[in-house]
């Protein structure tokens, strides 16, 4: 066919020509893109050049490809949406986008994908450079407003915290929809449309909807999260829906980036990742405030077994049957009786003491199985031996440290301390990494290069949600105080320096301090904040009579090699130390603490065999959380807190 211009006129005629010639498709991809390269597309004949060679989406796609202006592309919309009816008997509005949904999410190696979720589809400059695509996008429906003519829907899906903004006007299917009253705040919606430029201020783009669905509706008036604001503390109330939320959707995805980055820094590193048991015989802390796992309180009821009289009765029938059986004994030795008659008594009396026995176990024990001195026996339990929820992995992290070289481990650890405080949980998680043939200024390196790296890359991925944090939760310069940690090189002193800043200090505490006490949060956020200007601390040496048992001890016999990462406006978010290595000194700093040596064999077998110096150090995750987002209370930290009195959700 000719590409000489043609007038307004022609159009039709080659529409015609077209929609007569579709299923030919003789004009191929290949002639397309040869025609657009021999540069004859001018703008008065682009539309009607574009119909000549349209007669498959592949090469109106490629249309696109090469920049053909927005008047072309509106003008193609009816001479595609004609050739896809005529093709496949519906209309391209009307037919599920699954290219278009799975676009930017891309197919894995393993063939798998979803739906694009709209972080992805904003990207970087709000979605403006993917304006004209068509889209369908699920989440839900975080408020409706509706005009005379449109209606606006504010569209979250979870992955980023502003949404989308989904325009319906009147006239389409959506519309209906919206008329319907079906469409409320809290449900759950797709929507499929074109992503146009938004005329408004607060986005770049939005998505003009021409299907909706919904998909699981919520009741208005008894929906919890309206469209205002709530308190954290009645948040709690309501775990199962505060993810929707602003706040705690974005805590959420900076405790993911956390997460992630923590992966990342170790296993860059050369760190193997090892998972250590939740349920341990020994206290890691020597704290004592650990969860007791057992299963002798398992049917044990008080009262709730038979009654006295019952098994009185069942008793008295027992010792009935039992004189029938000596009667008959007796009888069938005078030749009263046979040997048949004596047996069928007997079977009866060890089923009455069957009857007995099952009639006491009826509704479980009512007292736990005690020794001769009163004590539990805790031979009968589960474990054979008094067993707890872990309070840490660090010794189990230190066995394979010993074997494999660097691991860390990062799990859920657990304390029965009874604190309402906003800095405690009574389920925790853990990142606690061990290295082999390492010193304590090993660990520091260590734990400041950790630090940095994750809250650099929290910088850099989530930005919107560290703004919201900046403008709504930590009011002020959050931003910029994280780059302060993650750019400035840590001071590091002595915890004796540190008392001493504490003592000279001009400003008065609420607890006082003295050389052999632990330092409190008011003590290490002033070392932080005033003595070194809001820069990190690293406070190393401390009283050995504060400290655990396997730290080690120092040539002074006073202190031992421990260490804690002190932050502006928290304190202390990191503690390690370098462990005992010598047998020796460690089997002494057992007995000092009141423990038993039994209990850590397999640990003091470590320094029989093989013993190295090695070190390590513990991050409470949640702590981590609270100080990157600027949230105050660590309950708002973790998904579903557990702190005494709460254990719901």
């Amino acid at each position: 066919q000719s590409l000489a211009d043609d007038d307004d006129g022609g159009d039709t005629t080659m529409m015609s020509r077209v929609i007569a010639t579709t299923t030919k498709t003789t004009t191929t991809r290949a002639k397309c893109v040869a025609r657009h390269v021999r540069g004859r597309l001018a703008t008065t004949t682009t539309t009607t050049t574009m119909m000549r060679c349209a007669t498959t989406s592949a090469c109106y796609a490629h249309h696109r490809e090469l920049g053909c202006d927005a008047r072309t592309k509106t003008a193609m919309r009816p001479m595609i949406g004609a050739q896809e009816r005529m093709r496949t008997g519906v209309s391209p509005a009307m037919r599920p986008m699954r290219q278009a949904t799975t676009r930017a999410a891309g197919k894995s190696t393993s063939g798998f994908t979803r739906p694009e979720k709209i972080a992805r589809i904003k990207g970087v400059d709000g979605g403006a450079s993917r304006v004209g695509e068509e889209l369908e996008i699920r989440g839900w429906a975080r408020s409706v407003r509706t005009q005379k003519e449109r209606a606006f829907i504010d569209l979250n899906d979870g992955s980023n915290i502003s949404g989308m903004q989904a325009v319906v006007n009147e006239g389409t299917q959506a519309w209906d929809v919206i008329n319907s009253g079906v469409v409320t705040t809290g449900a759950a919606v797709s929507v499929r449309g074109a992503l146009v430029a938004s005329p408004g201020g607060k986005q770049a783009a939005e998505l003009l909807v021409n299907e909706l669905e919904v998909i699981g509706p919520a009741d208005p008036e008894s929906y919890p999260l309206q469209k205002k604001r709530h308190t954290l503390e009645y948040l709690r109330s309501i775990a199962h829906l505060r993810p929707r939320t602003n706040t705690i959707g974005a805590v959420s995805r900076v405790r993911n980036q956390l997460a992630y980055a923590t992966h990342k820094f170790f296993q860059e590193n050369g760190f193997l990742y090892v998972n250590t048991p939740i349920v341990t015989a020994s206290d890691c802390e020597g704290a004592g405030e650990q969860f007791q796992v057992t299963t002798l309180l398992n049917g044990l009821q008080a009262g709730a077994g038979p009654s006295p009289e019952a098994v009185a009765a069942a008793e008295s029938k027992v010792k009935a049957q039992g004189d029938t059986v000596k009667t008959l004994k007796e009888a069938m030795k005078a030749g009263g009786a046979t040997k048949e008659q004596v047996d069928a008594e007997v079977a009866k009396l060890l089923q009455a003491k069957a009857d007995v026995e099952a009639l006491k176990s009826t509704g479980g024990s009512t007292s736990l199985p005690t020794n001769k001195d009163g004590s539990i026996d805790y031979t009968q339990d589960f474990f054979s031996k008094p067993s707890y929820l872990t309070v840490s992995g660090q010794l189990n992290g230190e066995i394979m440290a010993c074997a494999v070289n660097d691991v860390y481990t990062f799990g859920p650890t657990f304390r029965a301390e009874n604190s309402n405080t906003s800095r405690h949980l009574a389920e925790f998680w853990m990142v606690e990494p061990e290295m082999a043939f390492a010193d304590l200024n090993d660990d520091m390196d260590c734990a400041e290069a950790y630090l940095k790296y994750c809250i650099n890359h929290v910088l850099e991925h989530c930005d919107e949600d560290l703004e919201f944090f900046e403008k709504n939760v930590a009011k002020d310069n959050l931003r910029e105080r994280l780059r302060g940690v993650a750019s400035q090189e840590f001071a590091r002193i002595t915890y004796t320096e540190a008392v001493e800043h504490v003592l000279a200090a001009k400003k008065k505490f609420e607890f006082p301090v003295e050389w052999g006490s632990d330092l409190q949060s008011e003590h290490e956020r002033y070392i932080t904040e005033e003595v070194f200007k809001d820069r990190p601390v690293i406070v190393r040496d401390y009283p050995k009579d504060i400290k655990a048992f396997y730290m080690r001890l120092n040539d002074d016999n006073k202190t031992v090699a421990a260490m804690d990462v002190l932050v502006p406006r928290v304190g202390e978010l990191m503690g390690g130390s370098q462990r005992e290595e010598r047998l020796d000194v460690l089997e002494r700093r057992i007995e000092d603490n009141g423990l038993e040596k039994e209990s850590y064999w397999w640990y003091l077998d470590l320094r029989r065999y093989g013993s190295q110096p090695h070190a390590g150090f513990g991050l409470g995750f949640e702590r981590l959380v609270c100080y990157v987002t600027g949230v105050e209370n660590i309950r708002d930290a973790i998904p579903f807190p557990r702190y005494p009195g709460s254990a719901e959700f």
